[in-house]
């Protein structure tokens, strides 16, 4: 989990003041529970142990990962030295719960987990990198006919 100290969380006032407000909120109805298609979407810099670390500050956004991946098969570049891979280390499912998916689609608690899942690894460093970002992951969930996202946000 990141720790904070109180400079950096005075830093983040500027930035979560400038966060997009949004005048509506549309809601949408899905399938029942047990016939949806679910993602996950993480933030905490998770990839495949095969896959190039994220670099940091220079726009390197998200990775893909496949769905048939095993939590054991990835790993976490987060570059935060405060942020803590206890967890992680003792079972990924705790950050990125692809086992517990599959396990809950073989419970019948629901329908199907996506081809493809993401994993945001680097700050968005501008209103448009964010905007970009958000469309292009958007086109991807629905190519995935995803009616559902699970998302995983370290604490």
């Amino acid at each position: 989990m990141p720790r904070f100290s109180p400079e950096e969380l005075e830093e983040m006032k500027p930035r979560l003041a400038q966060a997009r407000r949004f005048d509506t909120f549309p809601w949408v109805e899905g399938p029942p529970l047990n016939q949806r298609r679910v993602a996950i979407v993480a933030t905490s810099g998770v990839h495949m142990t095969d896959d190039r670390p994220f670099l940091f500050n220079v726009g390197d956004t998200y990775r893909v990962i496949p769905g048939n991946v095993k939590a054991n098969d990835l790993v976490i570049s987060h570059g935060e030295a405060s942020f803590d891979r206890t967890g992680f280390q003792r079972d990924g499912n705790i950050i990125f719960p692809i086992d517990r998916l599959h396990e809950m689609v073989a419970e019948g608690i629901i329908g199907s987990v996506a081809d493809f899942h993401y994993s945001f690894g680097a700050p968005m460093d501008s209103e448009a990198l964010g905007n970009r970002a958000g469309h292009e992951l958007g086109h991807l969930l629905k190519k995935d006919r995803v009616t559902a996202a699970l998302v995983c946000a370290p604490v």
